[in-house]
């Protein structure tokens, strides 16, 4: 029966040290750290925590935004430990799912993170139809899957995958995607 730590930052700035040594005096046997946007970023160390542990494990985080994007990855994080046997203990906060009150906060935070989603949805909706009323709602600028055929054409005539993206105002890793599905479309095709 391991404890293993996960720390993370947001940004290369900021400095893991403190969330470390917390895990340190603690006395964990793993640290999984890295430095990742919660938002965006593929989380590797989280990823590869979440392969390591085993049964009767234990994994410990600093503050709840540290392991979790939002209350909905956090339930799908603690679902996976669960399969495992492993539990989840989050220090700022006090959460430990191997306990019966750690199981009440963690169905408390899931069912109010579903009550604010509901809420923002219906807010979201009641604004767009406002916005719709004056005039004043035009709807999302186009994403990169929209200009997916634009991207092919593009690459087609040669562009540096850079190019493309500058040229179509998206970023070079959506470039990277639509060329990767388009090259993987073309070798399924008979």
């Amino acid at each position: 029966m391991a404890i293993v730590g996960y720390a993370r930052v947001s940004s290369t700035d900021q400095k893991l040290d403190v969330q470390l040594d917390q895990l340190k005096a603690l006395g964990v046997d793993k640290v999984y750290a890295e430095k990742a946007s919660g938002a965006d970023a593929e989380r590797v160390e989280l990823a590869s925590l979440l392969d390591y542990v085993r049964e009767g494990d234990t994994v410990v985080a600093c503050k709840l935004d540290r392991i979790a994007r939002s209350t909905q990855h956090l339930l799908n994080i603690v679902e996976t430990l669960n399969k495992k046997g492993v539990a989840l203990r989050v220090l700022n906060i006090d959460l430990d799912t191997s306990t019966p009150t750690g199981k009440l906060m963690l169905t408390m935070l899931g069912a109010i993170a579903t009550f604010e989603r509901e809420m923002m949805l219906e807010r979201q909706a009641d604004g767009i139809a406002k916005a719709k009323e004056a005039g004043k709602y035009t709807g999302r600028k186009p994403t990169a899957k929209a200009k997916s055929a634009e991207v092919v054409t593009l690459l087609g005539q040669g562009k540096t995958k850079e190019a493309v993206a500058a040229e179509l105002g998206i970023g070079v890793a959506s470039v990277y995607r639509i060329a990767k599905e388009e090259k993987l479309r073309m070798t399924a095709q008979p």
